[in-house]
């Protein structure tokens, strides 16, 4: 979008009032995000536990849930359009554009509140991948094309890209709803019940494996610890008998056999 922005009559002023729109989507998306992660631990435990019933309540909740935070986001950019820029900038050109734009942004978050909580649903699920298959389809092949024709083909310009940007949020919100309301929470489950004996009967093999190394271990260095006892003692022997052989040679009272012979013999 940034890039794009770059391509318009006057850069400078729709670069820097993107700028300040960019930072209002992500202080507004920081309660769409909360709500997806929250969703995403409850329906992956309501599935582990093998409750599909309170797994779809769950994600019903949340949308419902994620619906009116869209709906706030709008009412707060459509009633702040005049004010907000103006804490950002007093740049008048900036600010008219900022204006123009921010009833756009509260139009897009009312569609990209429910699709984030979706793709926390799907997350708890196990199923990452298509949230963000249909995330890479809506914004690069519907979202981008529609944003460069509308800024630059039929010529509305700044308002052009968020209109774009508005047909993506709306893509991915429908297909996301459309993959949610089709899914067997049942199925689901099964899947859950198999991913967790998977992971219990692997950690098991882990723990198993880990045992027989350290009883291997163990075994090593007793044997080792028995080597050494038996050297030492095989050493404590040979001290004992060299002492007493130097004891019998150091006696005066004990004369050698070769002595008295030799005086036998004068």
């Amino acid at each position: 979008m940034i890039m794009l922005c770059g391509l318009l009559v006057n850069p400078k002023a729709t670069v820097a009032s993107m700028g300040i729109l960019i930072q209002t989507t992500s202080l507004v998306y920081v309660f769409p995000s909360s709500l997806s992660l929250g969703v995403s631990t409850r329906v992956g435990n309501e599935l582990g536990a093998n409750r599909p019933a309170k797994a779809r309540t769950c994600m019903i909740v949340s949308l419902f849930c994620a619906v009116g935070l869209g709906m706030a986001a709008m009412v707060f950019t459509t009633s702040m359009r005049h004010q907000w820029g103006r804490f950002f900038t007093d740049d008048q050109e900036i600010l008219n554009l900022t204006a123009i734009a921010l009833p756009i942004v509260g139009l897009c978050e009312l569609g990209n509140c429910p699709q984030t909580t979706g793709c926390g649903v799907l997350r708890g699920c196990a199923r990452p991948t298509v949230g963000a298959n249909i995330n890479l389809s809506s914004f690069y092949l519907v979202g981008m094309p529609v944003a460069i024709a509308l800024g630059f083909v039929v010529k509305m310009g700044f308002a052009g890209l968020w209109f774009g940007l508005l047909a993506a949020q709306a893509t991915c919100a429908g297909l996301m709803l459309f993959v949610l309301c089709k899914t067997d929470w049942n199925a689901q489950a099964q899947k859950a019940k198999e991913l967790t004996n998977a992971s219990s009967s692997s950690s098991v093999n882990k723990f198993i494996t880990k045992g027989e190394e350290c009883n291997k271990n163990i075994n090593s260095y007793h044997n080792n610890d028995l080597e050494k006892i038996v050297i030492a003692g095989e050493n404590d022997e040979l001290g004992k008998i060299r002492e007493q052989s130097s004891s019998f040679e150091t006696d005066p009272l004990i004369t050698p056999t070769t002595n008295k012979h030799n005086n036998n013999v004068n």
